[in-house]
Protein backbone atom coordinates (compact mmCIF):
# COMPACT_ATOMS: atom_id res chain seq x y z
CA UNK A 1 0.00 0.00 0.00
CA UNK A 2 1.25 3.42 -1.12
CA UNK A 3 1.44 6.47 0.78
CA UNK A 4 -1.07 7.92 -1.05
CA UNK A 5 -3.17 5.18 -0.58
CA UNK A 6 -2.96 4.83 3.05
CA UNK A 7 -3.75 8.84 3.64
CA UNK A 8 -6.64 8.16 1.43
CA UNK A 9 -8.02 5.38 3.54
CA UNK A 10 -7.34 6.56 6.79
CA UNK A 11 -9.07 9.50 5.78
CA UNK A 12 -12.02 7.99 4.07
CA UNK A 13 -15.10 9.10 5.97
CA UNK A 14 -18.37 7.72 5.87
CA UNK A 15 -19.59 11.57 5.20
CA UNK A 16 -18.27 12.90 1.93
CA UNK A 17 -17.76 16.39 3.51
CA UNK A 18 -15.66 14.90 6.03
CA UNK A 19 -13.32 13.14 3.24
CA UNK A 20 -12.23 16.45 1.61
CA UNK A 21 -12.25 18.72 4.27
CA UNK A 22 -10.41 17.35 7.03
CA UNK A 23 -7.55 16.32 4.93
CA UNK A 24 -7.51 19.95 3.63
CA UNK A 25 -7.57 21.51 6.87
CA UNK A 26 -4.83 19.00 7.66
CA UNK A 27 -2.41 19.59 4.86
CA UNK A 28 -2.29 23.40 6.05
CA UNK A 29 -0.80 21.99 9.23
CA UNK A 30 1.49 19.59 7.08
CA UNK A 31 3.07 22.21 4.70
CA UNK A 32 4.05 24.43 7.71
CA UNK A 33 5.84 22.19 9.75
CA UNK A 34 7.53 21.15 7.01
CA UNK A 35 8.97 24.70 6.15
CA UNK A 36 9.39 25.39 10.14
CA UNK A 37 12.04 23.31 10.01
CA UNK A 38 14.68 24.80 8.12
CA UNK A 39 13.59 28.55 8.86
CA UNK A 40 13.97 27.51 12.22
CA UNK A 41 17.61 25.50 11.53
CA UNK A 42 18.14 28.57 9.91
CA UNK A 43 16.81 31.10 12.16
CA UNK A 44 15.16 33.13 9.15
CA UNK A 45 11.57 34.55 8.83
CA UNK A 46 12.41 34.99 5.01
CA UNK A 47 9.88 32.33 3.71
CA UNK A 48 7.13 32.69 6.55
CA UNK A 49 4.60 34.66 4.43
CA UNK A 50 5.34 33.22 0.85
CA UNK A 51 4.80 29.95 2.41
CA UNK A 52 1.78 31.11 4.31
CA UNK A 53 0.19 32.06 0.36
CA UNK A 54 1.18 28.61 -0.74
CA UNK A 55 -0.80 26.64 1.88
CA UNK A 56 -3.44 28.70 0.99
CA UNK A 57 -3.29 27.97 -2.78
CA UNK A 58 -2.31 24.08 -1.89
CA UNK A 59 -5.25 23.50 0.42
CA UNK A 60 -7.55 24.74 -2.42
CA UNK A 61 -6.18 23.41 -4.86
CA UNK A 62 -6.40 19.68 -2.51
CA UNK A 63 -10.12 20.47 -1.63
CA UNK A 64 -11.32 20.75 -5.81
CA UNK A 65 -9.63 17.76 -6.94
CA UNK A 66 -9.60 15.10 -3.73
CA UNK A 67 -12.59 13.60 -4.85
CA UNK A 68 -11.51 13.10 -8.25
CA UNK A 69 -8.38 11.88 -6.59
CA UNK A 70 -10.35 9.42 -5.41
CA UNK A 71 -12.07 7.99 -7.71
CA UNK A 72 -9.12 7.26 -9.88
CA UNK A 73 -7.20 5.62 -7.36
CA UNK A 74 -10.50 3.58 -6.42
CA UNK A 75 -10.68 3.27 -10.48
CA UNK A 76 -7.10 2.21 -10.40
CA UNK A 77 -7.28 -0.38 -7.89
CA UNK A 78 -10.47 -2.11 -9.71
CA UNK A 79 -8.40 -2.53 -13.21
CA UNK A 80 -11.50 -0.19 -14.33
CA UNK A 81 -11.11 3.63 -16.18
CA UNK A 82 -10.09 6.21 -14.58
CA UNK A 83 -12.68 8.83 -14.47
CA UNK A 84 -11.43 12.40 -15.85
CA UNK A 85 -9.77 15.45 -14.44
CA UNK A 86 -12.78 18.16 -13.70
CA UNK A 87 -12.37 21.53 -16.13
CA UNK A 88 -12.25 24.62 -14.76
CA UNK A 89 -13.68 25.73 -18.18
CA UNK A 90 -16.03 23.73 -18.64
CA UNK A 91 -17.70 24.08 -14.50
CA UNK A 92 -17.82 28.17 -15.63
CA UNK A 93 -19.73 27.59 -19.03
CA UNK A 94 -21.97 25.37 -17.36
CA UNK A 95 -21.21 22.15 -19.71
CA UNK A 96 -19.50 20.64 -17.07
CA UNK A 97 -20.80 16.32 -16.54
CA UNK A 98 -22.26 15.40 -13.44
CA UNK A 99 -20.12 14.73 -11.24
CA UNK A 100 -18.04 17.86 -11.79
CA UNK A 101 -16.96 21.21 -10.51
CA UNK A 102 -19.76 23.94 -10.15
CA UNK A 103 -18.77 27.24 -10.79
CA UNK A 104 -18.93 28.49 -8.02
CA UNK A 105 -15.92 26.41 -6.56
CA UNK A 106 -13.96 27.40 -9.24
CA UNK A 107 -14.74 31.49 -8.98
CA UNK A 108 -14.39 31.03 -5.33
CA UNK A 109 -11.31 28.92 -5.46
CA UNK A 110 -9.72 31.52 -8.03
CA UNK A 111 -10.63 34.50 -6.14
CA UNK A 112 -8.88 33.37 -2.99
CA UNK A 113 -5.59 32.43 -5.52
CA UNK A 114 -5.71 35.50 -6.81
CA UNK A 115 -5.27 37.09 -3.02
CA UNK A 116 -2.90 34.52 -2.03
CA UNK A 117 -0.67 35.29 -4.98
CA UNK A 118 -0.49 38.94 -4.88
CA UNK A 119 -0.59 39.28 -0.93
CA UNK A 120 2.72 36.28 -1.04
CA UNK A 121 4.36 38.01 -3.58
CA UNK A 122 4.03 41.50 -1.89
CA UNK A 123 5.53 40.35 1.32
CA UNK A 124 8.37 38.14 0.03
CA UNK A 125 9.37 41.47 -2.11
CA UNK A 126 9.05 43.53 0.91
CA UNK A 127 11.22 41.23 3.11
CA UNK A 128 13.21 40.01 0.35
CA UNK A 129 14.61 44.61 0.44
CA UNK A 130 14.17 44.82 4.46
CA UNK A 131 16.28 41.78 5.18
CA UNK A 132 14.43 40.99 8.12
CA UNK A 133 10.73 41.07 8.85
CA UNK A 134 10.67 42.78 12.65
CA UNK A 135 7.76 40.81 13.98
CA UNK A 136 10.45 37.84 14.51
CA UNK A 137 13.16 39.94 17.03
CA UNK A 138 11.97 38.22 19.69
CA UNK A 139 11.03 34.60 19.01
CA UNK A 140 13.77 34.07 16.06
CA UNK A 141 16.47 32.47 18.20
CA UNK A 142 13.65 30.55 20.16
CA UNK A 143 12.88 27.18 18.35
CA UNK A 144 9.39 26.70 20.38
CA UNK A 145 8.18 30.22 19.83
CA UNK A 146 9.64 30.24 16.21
CA UNK A 147 7.26 26.72 15.74
CA UNK A 148 4.31 28.40 17.38
CA UNK A 149 4.37 31.12 14.80
CA UNK A 150 3.96 28.40 11.83
CA UNK A 151 1.18 26.60 13.67
CA UNK A 152 -0.39 29.83 13.98
CA UNK A 153 0.01 30.62 10.76
CA UNK A 154 -1.49 27.38 9.97
CA UNK A 155 -4.53 28.22 11.92
CA UNK A 156 -4.82 31.21 10.06
CA UNK A 157 -5.08 29.70 7.13
CA UNK A 158 -7.84 26.98 8.31
CA UNK A 159 -9.80 29.96 9.57
CA UNK A 160 -9.96 32.21 7.08
CA UNK A 161 -10.16 29.40 4.37
CA UNK A 162 -13.06 27.57 5.87
CA UNK A 163 -15.95 28.91 3.85
CA UNK A 164 -13.93 27.90 0.36
CA UNK A 165 -12.86 24.53 1.90
CA UNK A 166 -16.18 23.89 2.93
CA UNK A 167 -17.77 24.83 -0.43
CA UNK A 168 -15.17 22.66 -2.42
CA UNK A 169 -15.77 19.82 -0.18
CA UNK A 170 -19.44 19.45 -0.83
CA UNK A 171 -20.83 15.94 -3.40
CA UNK A 172 -21.18 17.48 -6.77
CA UNK A 173 -24.86 16.36 -6.45
CA UNK A 174 -25.34 19.56 -4.05
CA UNK A 175 -25.37 22.19 -7.05
CA UNK A 176 -27.81 20.44 -8.98
CA UNK A 177 -30.36 21.67 -6.44
CA UNK A 178 -29.27 25.49 -6.86
CA UNK A 179 -30.17 28.08 -8.57
CA UNK A 180 -27.71 29.29 -11.75
CA UNK A 181 -27.42 32.40 -10.14
CA UNK A 182 -28.50 33.53 -6.29
CA UNK A 183 -28.30 37.14 -4.56
CA UNK A 184 -25.90 35.74 -2.11
CA UNK A 185 -23.37 35.18 -5.48
CA UNK A 186 -23.89 38.78 -6.75
CA UNK A 187 -23.54 40.46 -3.43
CA UNK A 188 -20.40 38.06 -2.32
CA UNK A 189 -18.70 38.87 -4.93
CA UNK A 190 -19.29 42.10 -5.68
CA UNK A 191 -18.10 42.72 -1.56
CA UNK A 192 -14.71 40.57 -3.17
CA UNK A 193 -13.86 43.07 -6.19
CA UNK A 194 -14.68 46.02 -3.90
CA UNK A 195 -12.78 45.16 -0.97
CA UNK A 196 -9.79 43.82 -3.47
CA UNK A 197 -9.57 46.46 -5.41
CA UNK A 198 -9.44 48.81 -2.17
CA UNK A 199 -6.62 46.93 -1.03
CA UNK A 200 -4.35 46.63 -3.52
CA UNK A 201 -5.25 50.82 -4.49
CA UNK A 202 -4.12 51.09 -0.15
CA UNK A 203 -1.14 48.67 -0.82
CA UNK A 204 0.18 50.68 -4.08
CA UNK A 205 -0.76 54.23 -2.93
CA UNK A 206 1.51 53.21 0.52
CA UNK A 207 4.37 52.04 -1.80
CA UNK A 208 4.30 54.66 -4.07
CA UNK A 209 4.80 57.05 -1.02
CA UNK A 210 7.69 54.98 0.73
CA UNK A 211 9.41 54.97 -2.88
CA UNK A 212 8.74 58.66 -3.14
CA UNK A 213 10.19 59.50 0.49
CA UNK A 214 13.06 57.41 -0.20
CA UNK A 215 13.99 59.63 -3.57
CA UNK A 216 13.42 62.52 -1.26
CA UNK A 217 10.34 63.63 -3.25
CA UNK A 218 8.30 65.01 -0.41
CA UNK A 219 9.18 64.85 3.21
CA UNK A 220 5.95 63.48 5.27
CA UNK A 221 6.90 61.46 8.08
CA UNK A 222 2.85 59.51 7.63
CA UNK A 223 0.79 58.89 4.70
CA UNK A 224 -2.48 60.83 4.57
CA UNK A 225 -3.23 61.38 0.57
CA UNK A 226 -5.82 58.65 -1.41
CA UNK A 227 -7.40 56.26 0.16
CA UNK A 228 -5.18 57.17 3.31
CA UNK A 229 -6.95 60.22 3.98
CA UNK A 230 -10.27 58.18 3.98
CA UNK A 231 -9.52 55.66 6.88
CA UNK A 232 -6.14 55.16 8.69
CA UNK A 233 -6.41 51.68 7.70
CA UNK A 234 -7.81 51.22 4.14
CA UNK A 235 -5.66 48.36 3.37
CA UNK A 236 -7.09 46.66 6.14
CA UNK A 237 -10.68 47.42 5.91
CA UNK A 238 -10.56 45.61 2.33
CA UNK A 239 -8.63 42.39 3.13
CA UNK A 240 -11.68 42.37 5.94
CA UNK A 241 -14.49 42.98 3.00
CA UNK A 242 -13.20 41.10 0.86
CA UNK A 243 -13.22 38.07 3.11
CA UNK A 244 -17.06 39.04 3.84
CA UNK A 245 -17.56 38.66 -0.11
CA UNK A 246 -15.99 35.14 0.19
CA UNK A 247 -18.22 33.81 3.45
CA UNK A 248 -21.80 35.76 1.70
CA UNK A 249 -21.27 33.12 -1.45
CA UNK A 250 -20.57 30.04 0.61
CA UNK A 251 -22.94 30.77 3.46
CA UNK A 252 -25.66 31.79 0.13
CA UNK A 253 -24.96 27.32 -0.79
CA UNK A 254 -24.45 25.94 3.38
CA UNK A 255 -27.65 27.38 4.42
CA UNK A 256 -29.86 25.93 1.66
CA UNK A 257 -31.09 22.85 2.52
CA UNK A 258 -29.15 21.56 -0.51
CA UNK A 259 -25.86 22.46 1.25
CA UNK A 260 -27.53 21.05 4.60
CA UNK A 261 -27.74 17.67 2.94
CA UNK A 262 -24.67 18.36 1.10
CA UNK A 263 -22.64 18.36 4.63
CA UNK A 264 -24.64 15.58 6.15
CA UNK A 265 -26.65 17.42 8.55
CA UNK A 266 -30.50 17.37 9.13
CA UNK A 267 -31.25 20.61 8.59
CA UNK A 268 -32.87 22.90 11.74
CA UNK A 269 -30.89 25.36 13.82
CA UNK A 270 -27.89 23.65 14.26
CA UNK A 271 -26.98 22.75 10.78
CA UNK A 272 -28.12 26.37 10.37
CA UNK A 273 -26.28 27.92 12.71
CA UNK A 274 -23.06 25.72 12.17
CA UNK A 275 -23.53 26.56 8.47
CA UNK A 276 -23.47 30.27 9.82
CA UNK A 277 -20.26 29.76 12.19
CA UNK A 278 -18.28 27.49 8.96
CA UNK A 279 -18.40 31.26 6.80
CA UNK A 280 -18.30 33.65 9.27
CA UNK A 281 -14.96 32.81 10.95
CA UNK A 282 -13.66 33.89 8.01
CA UNK A 283 -14.32 37.77 7.78
CA UNK A 284 -14.35 37.70 12.03
CA UNK A 285 -11.37 36.06 12.34
CA UNK A 286 -9.75 38.38 9.94
CA UNK A 287 -11.40 41.56 11.29
CA UNK A 288 -10.26 40.33 14.75
CA UNK A 289 -6.94 39.88 13.96
CA UNK A 290 -5.95 43.48 11.97
CA UNK A 291 -7.96 44.88 14.49
CA UNK A 292 -6.92 43.39 17.97
CA UNK A 293 -3.71 41.87 17.02
CA UNK A 294 -1.57 42.13 14.23
CA UNK A 295 -3.02 45.11 12.14
CA UNK A 296 -3.65 48.28 13.52
CA UNK A 297 -2.77 48.33 17.13
CA UNK A 298 0.81 47.89 16.23
CA UNK A 299 0.75 50.72 13.44
CA UNK A 300 -1.27 52.76 15.69
CA UNK A 301 1.33 52.84 18.40
CA UNK A 302 4.33 52.63 16.57
CA UNK A 303 3.19 56.11 15.32
CA UNK A 304 1.41 57.57 18.17
CA UNK A 305 5.16 57.35 19.83
CA UNK A 306 6.36 58.70 16.91
CA UNK A 307 3.85 61.53 16.40
CA UNK A 308 1.41 61.36 18.98
CA UNK A 309 3.00 65.13 20.11
CA UNK A 310 2.49 66.56 16.34
CA UNK A 311 -0.76 68.81 15.56
CA UNK A 312 -1.04 67.54 12.43
CA UNK A 313 -0.61 63.69 13.17
CA UNK A 314 -3.33 64.63 15.89
CA UNK A 315 -5.58 66.36 13.15
CA UNK A 316 -5.28 63.49 10.92
CA UNK A 317 -6.06 60.65 13.07
CA UNK A 318 -9.18 63.40 14.54
CA UNK A 319 -10.70 63.75 11.71
CA UNK A 320 -9.89 60.23 9.67
CA UNK A 321 -11.58 57.06 10.84
CA UNK A 322 -9.57 54.53 12.02
CA UNK A 323 -11.38 51.55 9.90
CA UNK A 324 -14.54 51.99 7.98
CA UNK A 325 -13.41 54.72 5.43
CA UNK A 326 -15.62 58.19 5.41
CA UNK A 327 -17.42 58.90 2.50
Amino acid sequence: MTILTSLLHSTNFQNPFLRTLIPSISLAYGIQAAVAVPCILAQSERFYDLSGSLTYLSCTALSLYLPTLRARVGAAALGAAKPAWPSFLAAVTGKGVAGGLNWRQVALSAAVSIWATRLGTYLFQRISADGHDSRFDSIRQSPPKFFGAFVAQATWVSLCLLPVLALNSLPASTFAALPALALTDIIGFLLYIGGLSFEVTADRQKNTWVQEKKQKKHEEDFLTRGLWSKSRHPNYFGESTLWTGIATVAGGVLLRNAGQVGMGLAGGLGGKALAIVMAGVSPAFTTFLVLKVSGVPLSENKYDKKYGDRKDYQEWKKNTPMFIPKL
